[in-house]
């Protein structure tokens, strides 16, 4: 019994609420939900992970509801920039189903609603408790309130810009320590990335994307090998990332954010769309 269960822990379940996207559903942000549904599908196909991953997290399945809120709300144009996040965060993306999305930010400032399921395998220490959960990710928090801070209406933010995750995963360790899947055995993590790199490059030709910003080295670097082999002409920069892990964020992030914002022009962006207003 314990056997099974240890392998169930390391498996990507198939999201049971995926299956229940609408076919036809038209538009944008149709197509993007069922590209990741598409996603889904694949990643479930692949092996159980094993040491030292313990549970395997996948927001698209159990808090499908408030993902597809924040899809349907903010992506129904095409976008010219590509905010890419590396994987769900335990506080953030794990407990909302929106990237970066610290719970707060999430409810009251998105104003993303929707239920969010337990997954089928939870570590005892990192309970999945939705858009109620009282933690902040500190990564979240600073990426979101930056936005705020320079869009007070998101969807002034979302005319031109969305925010994306390069994996959909969350990995934990037996003590319920993230992974990010820089650790995971190089076999599993080659057939992850592979099949990530390829749904990234997918879904910047289905937004019609002009230029990725990844949030952090990771997540730039990722998008640079996919869309090469892609043969997409697309730009791609780099902004510092917001975790309290990053020396750089703890000394002023958001002005670093602001500043290197201002040297990619996506800040003239952002603020033209405030003067418009």
């Amino acid at each position: 019994m314990e056997e099974r269960e240890a392998e169930a822990a390391g498996t990507v379940t198939e999201p049971a609420a995926v299956a229940e996207a609408g076919e036809d559903e038209g538009g944008l942000a149709g197509r993007f939900l069922r590209l990741e549904r598409e996603q889904s599908v694949l990643l479930q196909a692949l092996p159980p992970f094993g040491e030292p991953v313990s549970h395997v997290y996948h927001p698209l399945d159990y808090a499908w509801e408030p993902h597809c809120d924040f899809v349907r709300r903010y992506c129904c144009t095409p976008k010219r920039v590509l905010f890419l996040g590396m994987n769900p965060g335990p506080f953030g993306m794990a407990q909302t189903g929106v990237p970066f999305g610290e719970a707060w930010h999430v409810r009251e400032w998105l104003q993303v609603a929707g239920g969010v399921k337990k997954p089928p395998s939870e570590h005892p220490k990192r309970p999945v408790l939705g858009l109620a959960c009282q933690r902040a990710e500190v990564s979240g928090a600073r990426f979101w309130g930056l936005v705020r801070t320079l869009c007070p209406d998101p969807h002034l933010f979302f005319r031109h810009c969305f925010v994306h995750n390069h994996c959909p995963l969350l990995f934990l360790a037996s003590s319920g320590r993230n992974l990010p899947p820089t650790e995971l055995p190089p076999a599993q993590r080659d057939r992850l990335m592979v099949l990530c790199d390829r749904m990234l490059a997918r879904a910047v030709g289905l937004l019609g994307v002009g230029l990725v910003v990844g949030i952090g080295r990771y997540a730039e670097r990722r998008a640079r090998r996919a869309l090469a082999a892609s043969g997409l002409a697309v730009r791609v920069e780099g902004l510092p990332h917001p975790s309290p892990r990053n020396p750089r964020a703890n000394r002023g992030w958001e002005e670093l954010a602001k500043a290197r914002l201002g040297e990619l022009g996506v800040l003239e962006l952002l603020e033209e769309g405030v003067r418009r207003r």
